[in-house]
């Protein structure tokens, strides 16, 4: 029996009764459930390993680069990938990441040493930057707007297991199994993956017979790759590796500045962009991009320092921190998943974004009230105000995204706007980074005097650790940690505010599906092409 899907169409109806979806297409989303869950997990795995294959492999002096090659390669692959998809077929185009990114993980699996770690990092990077736009884009073509929102819950219960489930899985294989397996657990999940969407998901050709071979935007292609390395790597060594004022710091920044100007001229100019410059002309689109920035500028540079708070200010093991954040992650996950629904049935999504944005700044300002004296059920309660405002916006941003697009600009949209997330975190983390790190040096200095700070400051402290130092001591890195997180904290709040603005100046355009409405507005894309997916059952 052949069952066919009408996906991303702005009008068509579905090859099955209305509420049930083929069982393929089913299939295929737990196909790309499994590749975004792969991409999401690696590197919450890794972390919790990198103690162990440093101990066995050596070469602490390029720790780092663990770390920083997979991010490099990821983020600057990322809208390649996406165009990629939109040229030539968004099936062949994601398994192949897939094939890639298991190619990686074996690779690294298999390192003798430090140097061939992050060689074999950067093939693994490489494939990484095409799992999640990859996933997302076949959703986009695969579910009409209107419907994905059915389908939230599944994906924020990805994100909530990478956050949570990662560190815990990646310590529980490095002790049991040892740290090859923190790569090699990819290889059987990928390959399941790599079967069901090979068998089960059938696109159309992107390019008809008869059109001419797309030509490739290599230019454009080199110089976002440029732009995007130098600001990561501006993001991740400013005021670590090297000053902010250091000539290797500016240099960046230059090369950085020069390569994005030369690539939107560029673009301005190809036959077939990489990133079509006109997606941006829709203001939805525009402000959507904004918000997902500021929303990974906001999450992951204020979330990154909640671990480090339970720690260190709050006494929590490393395990234990990790499931105190489960009220970020419960009710980020049980917002997603409402507002998935609401967005469904009604095609409603503004209030939303709005809601949700007042949220987050909400819970950035609660958690910067946080000090010493703050229990945990306190500082829980304002992690899931936090994890509310989330939920209503993590997975409403790409939505808005793919339907402010037409079908043809689909992996574009995701590739965009994962990109705008990835490069907002970075931001976040490196500046909010440097004012915690100002800040608790100052305050350790303030009363401990400056050798004594320096000398507390510079060691890897944690609560096991804390409790060997002498009283004064200990109460004065609580004391000073608690500073610097109420300033990550507090600055974080005041740039959601921008994000809440932005969100104002939506405006709700119907979302495609099986029964839109007939109204007409221009900025609604244009009626998409019809996708078939023909399945055997």
């Amino acid at each position: 029996m052949v069952e066919t899907v009408k996906a991303g169409g702005a009008s068509g109806t579905s090859g099955t009764s209305e509420g049930e979806k083929p069982r393929s297409v089913g299939l295929v989303l737990v196909a790309v459930m499994i590749a975004m869950l792969l991409a999401s997990l690696d590197t919450m795995i890794t972390s919790t390993a990198i103690p162990t294959i440093v101990g066995e492999l050596g070469g602490l002096e390029h720790l780092s680069w663990v770390v920083t090659i997979y991010t490099l390669a990821t983020v600057a692959s990322t809208p390649i990938w996406g165009k990629a998809g939109d040229l030539y077929g968004r099936k062949g185009v994601f398994l192949t990441s897939v094939v890639i990114f298991l190619i990686g993980s074996a690779l690294c699996g298999a390192a003798q040493d430090m140097g061939q770690l992050i060689a074999f990092r950067a093939v693994q990077g490489l494939g990484g930057g095409g799992l999640l736009v990859g996933a997302m884009a076949i959703i986009g073509s695969l579910i009409p707007p209107r419907e994905v929102g059915k389908y939230q819950g599944l994906m924020a219960a990805v994100s909530a297991l990478s956050m949570i489930g990662g560190p815990l899985i990646g310590g529980a294989i490095t002790d049991f199994l040892g740290w090859r397996w923190a790569f090699y657990i990819n290889l059987p999940l990928g390959l399941l993956a790599l079967a069901m969407v090979s068998l089960v998901l059938h696109l159309p050709k992107q390019t008809q017979e008869g059109q001419a071979r797309p030509k490739v935007d290599y230019l454009g292609a080199a110089l976002l790759t440029a732009a995007i390395t130098s600001t990561v790597l501006v993001t991740t060594w400013g005021g670590t590796e090297y000053p902010w004022a250091s000539g290797q710091i500016i240099t960046l920044i230059v090369l950085s500045v020069l390569s994005t100007a030369a690539f939107l001229y560029v673009e301005t100019k190809a036959a077939e962009p990489i990133l079509p410059l006109h997606v941006f002309r829709n203001r939805n689109f525009s402000l959507i991009a904004l918000i997902g920035f500021l929303v990974g500028f906001v999450t992951v540079g204020g979330v990154f320092y909640l671990p480090l708070f339970l720690q260190t200010v709050q006494g929590a093991s490393a395990t234990n921190s990790g499931l105190l954040l489960l009220p970020l992650l419960a009710s980020m996950l049980t917002v997603s998943m409402i507002t998935g629904r609401i967005t469904s049935s009604t095609g409603k999504y503004k209030a939303f974004l709005v809601v949700g944005g007042a949220l987050v700044v909400a819970g950035l300002f609660l958690l910067a009230t946080m000090d010493t004296h703050t229990p945990r059920l306190v500082s829980g309660a304002y992690m899931a105000v936090l994890g509310a405002g989330i939920g209503f916006l993590m997975q409403i941003t790409m939505l808005v995204a793919q339907n402010s697009v037409e079908l043809k600009d689909m992996g574009v949209a995701s590739s965009t706007t994962a990109l705008g997330r990835t490069l907002g975190g970075a931001f976040g983390v490196a500046l909010m980074g440097t004012l915690f790190t100002t800040q608790v040096t100052t305050a350790m200095t303030d009363r401990l005097g400056p050798q004594a700070a320096a000398a507390v400051g510079s060691a890897q402290l944690d609560a096991a650790s804390l409790a060997t130092l002498p009283d004064a001591v200990r109460e004065a890195y609580r004391h000073a940690v608690a500073i610097g997180t109420h300033w990550a904290f507090l600055v974080c709040a005041a740039i959601a505010v921008l994000g809440f603005a932005a969100a104002w100046f939506i405006k709700e355009v119907p979302l495609r599906g099986a029964n839109p409405a007939p109204a007409d507005t221009n900025e609604s894309s244009k009626a998409a092409p019809v996708l078939q997916e023909t399945a055997a059952r």
